[in-house]
């Protein structure tokens, strides 16, 4: 971790005109360029925090131990990584397919870092809406908030799509594609409802070790029934169309960067956060570069996307449904992240939040089911799954995941760190400047 942290108990001010939130709360204090290593879950650095302290309080959010918090982030992001990055090597060719993937891993730990450096220095940020109101004041608040629901609901709609074409191969097609669709939906909200991350997590456990598992057998199937065995190209040339879908596949691999705010905000020791990032990201990488290259020399060049529908038969049944369970859990996650940013921005700091009340449960229950109506035709209206991955990509994960994490440092490096001649003293500086081009 940088030492350039929150630094407990004494809150760096930030600029008047746009650090206030509906909350009404100040910062106040002074900036400290060393940072002890402890962040208090309650005390006196929740006076500025999305829950404050908890003690009392029915509902208490701020519970995930970090490695909770990488699992629930390996759920979320691997199943349509793992899904679509085989026809994404096929579309450009297998060296340059590998070295996209390796870069965006690594760029992709980066910007975690700095999206987690900016949330331990502004504690009341719950959400992308949140870092927007700091950076840009009302109006980024309602760009950035607003673009975090589109894109936890198109995720979810990816996820729901998945579910579809498991439940379709598994039962050998004996119902219409909406019908499953409905029926993946209809399972998924039940896990949604939950108000709290930490009792999703231990679930978690189960959805990510059977993505894994379904992976690798997957591996297991194509190497025993392969179809066009070391059928592949080193490089292709291709059309615009295609080469755009491959790359914006490969960000959403990693599109997960847009639910760390909120995953940071319900930790024990928020300072930990950096521990779950580098264990995604390094199982992430790893396993997409292994997945999608043995999937691609077994397969050949018509791997499908997702690319269990290129194994045979008995191979394709058995790997969707070993992953059924995170297509569930994963989409779960993305309506949850969704209902909850507008949950909070509705009931912060309001006894609605922490306690049992008919109103809260209500527009809970009434904000999980609109995320899910809202995915389901989306779902229903975008039927090809690797379009919806690539639309979904191409609008939100590039920026989510690798633009706005430049922002953030250089605001942060700006106000605390000496102005202009701050960017220009560190290295990382043109990196910022270039990764929101």
């Amino acid at each position: 971790m940088s030492h350039d942290t929150y630094h407990p108990g004494e809150v760096p001010r930030e600029k008047p005109a746009q650090s206030g939130f509906d909350d009404g709360l100040v910062e106040t204090g002074r900036h400290h360029d060393q940072y002890d290593g402890e962040i208090h879950p309650t005390g006196p650095a929740t006076v500025n925090d999305v829950f404050g302290s908890e003690e009392g309080h029915d509902i208490k959010y701020k519970t995930l131990h970090w490695p909770m918090v990488a699992v629930l982030t390996i759920t979320e992001i691997i199943a349509n990584g793992m899904l679509s990055l085989p026809s994404s090597l096929a579309a450009v060719g297998i060296v340059p397919g590998i070295m996209v993937i390796l870069f965006l891993g690594c760029f992709a730990t980066y910007t975690a870092w700095a999206l987690i450096q900016f949330k331990l220095r502004h504690p009341q940020v719950h959400n992308m809406g949140d870092a927007g109101q700091v950076i840009f004041g009302p109006i980024g608040r309602e760009i950035l908030g607003g673009g975090t629901i589109i894109f936890a609901v198109c995720a979810a709609g990816s996820q729901m799509l998945a579910g579809q074409l498991a439940l379709s191969e598994l039962s050998d097609h004996r119902l219409c594609a909406v019908a499953f669709t409905g029926i993946f939906a209809v399972a998924i909200t039940l896990f949604s409802f939950p108000r709290t991350l930490d009792q999703l997590s231990w679930l978690s456990l189960l959805a990510a070790t059977s993505i894994i598992v379904a992976g690798i057998v997957a591996m297991a199937g194509a190497g025993a029934v392969p179809v066009e065995p070391g059928n592949i190209v080193i490089t292709v040339a291709m059309d615009f169309t295609a080469a755009f879908v491959s790359i914006t596949n490969s960000v959403f691999a990693y599109a997960g960067h847009f639910m760390f705010f909120i995953l940071t905000s319900e930790m024990r020791r928020p300072e930990d956060a950096m521990k779950a990032a580098w264990t995604l990201q390094v199982v992430a990488t790893t396993f997409y570069i292994v997945f999608a290259g043995v999937t691609y020399w077994y397969v050949g060049s018509g791997v499908a996307s997702p690319s269990l529908l290129s194994l045979s038969p008995l191979w394709s049944k058995v790997g969707f449904g070993l992953a059924v369970p995170n297509f569930f859990l994963a989409g779960s996650l993305h309506s949850h992240t969704a209902a909850k940013l507008v949950f909070v921005r509705l009931f912060r700091h309001g006894r609605h939040l922490h306690s049992h009340t008919v109103t809260g449960w209500s527009v809970w229950a009434f904000l999980v089911l609109l995320a899910k109506i809202a995915a389901f035709v989306l779902a229903v209206g975008i039927p090809v799954f690797n379009y919806l991955v690539g639309i979904t990509a191409s609008l939100f994960a590039a920026w989510y995941t690798y633009g706005l994490a430049g922002a953030f440092w250089l605001h942060d490096t700006y106000y605390f760190k000496g102005g202009f001649r701050a960017w220009a003293r560190r290295p990382v500086g043109p990196l910022c400047w270039s990764s929101m081009c």
